[in-house]
């Protein structure tokens, strides 16, 4: 096993490679770059000094930079080089520490990346928590207390899953079908501008956007922390459901497969009660789906969602990496994709590690 994972570690090497490179490649030929934004800009300015509209007309048809201060800006931004040229030198910023200087605002975009960390980590960590480590241990042991499966099922994900497998085709499955499938069919970003019309417009119950409020500074610690939920609350939501409606379904349907098998009857044959041969066995071969997509969540906890923070105007990465590609911001992005990929290779890692766990028949040896 450890030759494996070595083996895959080494991997992370050329997949990350091309990933830059293609992406690095992308962004020196698709239009509306730094120098392009500059020439703009300087249209915009002899348009405003040009006084009246035919004279400004005239200003702005003329080239407002001469050939040699484009020169200048390409040298600047590294756009008079060959686009494998330019590459090697940026990666060999990048093995060094530094992701570059951002061409929107000037500041360097490891300190800008930095500074939205800890928000993206905050949602992040707070759904993880709510989809794996609340939802899950909570509806299992609420299973365990009663005679039946399930009977009153407040929870989703997992013990949602069971309970919605075991009563395969019931009114309640078609009921939760209808909520999951909706769940997984609408996008999170789409139910963040329902919950913010509905919740934060119409009723006025929940703020419209951003973190904290104006005056989070002046307020005392209790009260900072229910203001802070008090914000979380509907982009949480948002960011949740889907995961929730994945899992869901992850679950029944891995559930209903081991629990047609064979040696889920044999169990019974034996003398475990069904809940014991569901809970014992069924249930363990069930997790292996639920374990695969597990390191993969490790991106998502700090890239974020690009929708979901703009539409709650929250300052994480999800919002950081969205301006930096509408404003053409080309070192922003570059160093959000050095993150989050490195991040999803290694989350995909994990993944492997959590399957190997969860099913004792994996096997990480050489040929097999």
């Amino acid at each position: 096993m450890t030759a494996y994972f070595i083996r895959r570690a080494l991997l992370i090497v050329p997949t990350f490679l091309g990933i830059t490179v293609l992406v690095f490649a992308i962004t020196r030929v698709v239009p509306g770059g730094p120098i392009e934004r500059m020439m703009l800009q300087a249209q915009q300015m002899q348009g405003r000094e040009g006084g009246k509209s035919t004279g400004a007309a005239n200003e702005s048809q003329r080239q407002p930079l001469s050939a040699d201060q484009i020169q200048v800006l390409k040298a600047y931004y590294g756009f008079d080089k060959p686009i494998l040229v330019s590459y090697g030198q940026w990666l060999a910023k990048v093995l060094s520490g530094d992701l570059g200087m951002s061409t929107r605002y000037y500041e360097p975009v490891w300190q800008m990346i930095r500074s939205r960390i800890p928000i993206s980590l905050y949602f992040g960590l707070f759904s993880m928590a709510m989809v794996y480590g609340v939802c899950i241990p909570l509806g299992i042991s609420k299973a365990v207390r009663h005679k039946s499966i399930y009977d009153n099922v407040n929870g989703v994900c997992i013990p949602l899953g069971i309970s919605k497998a075991v009563r395969h085709k019931s009114a309640f499955d078609n009921v939760t079908s209808v909520v999951v499938f909706t769940g997984y069919a609408i996008p999170g970003w789409v139910v963040g501008v329902l919950l913010l019309v509905l919740l934060a417009s119409h009723w006025e119950v929940f703020p419209l956007g951003g973190l904290v409020s104006d005056d989070f500074e002046a307020f005392t610690v209790i009260h900072k922390i229910g203001d802070l939920l008090w914000h979380t609350a509907l982009p949480l939501t948002a960011y949740i459901l889907g995961s929730f409606s994945v899992m869901t379904l992850l679950m029944k349907n891995a559930l209903m497969d081991n629990l047609s098998a064979d040696y889920v009857r044999t169990a019974i044959a034996k003398g475990l009660s069904f809940k014991q041969a569901v809970f014992r066995h069924a249930l363990r071969n069930s997790l292996i789906p639920v374990a695969t997509t597990f390191g993969d969540n490790l991106s998502i906890i700090l890239s974020g969602s690009f929708l979901i923070e703009k539409v709650f105007n929250i300052n994480g990465m999800g919002l950081l990496g969205y301006e930096s590609v509408i404003d053409r911001d080309y070192p922003v992005v570059m160093g959000i994709l050095v993150i989050s990929s490195l991040l999803f290779m290694i989350g995909n890692i994990l993944s492997d590690l959590c399957v190997a766990l969860v099913d004792p028949r994996v096997q990480f040896s050489h040929g097999r």
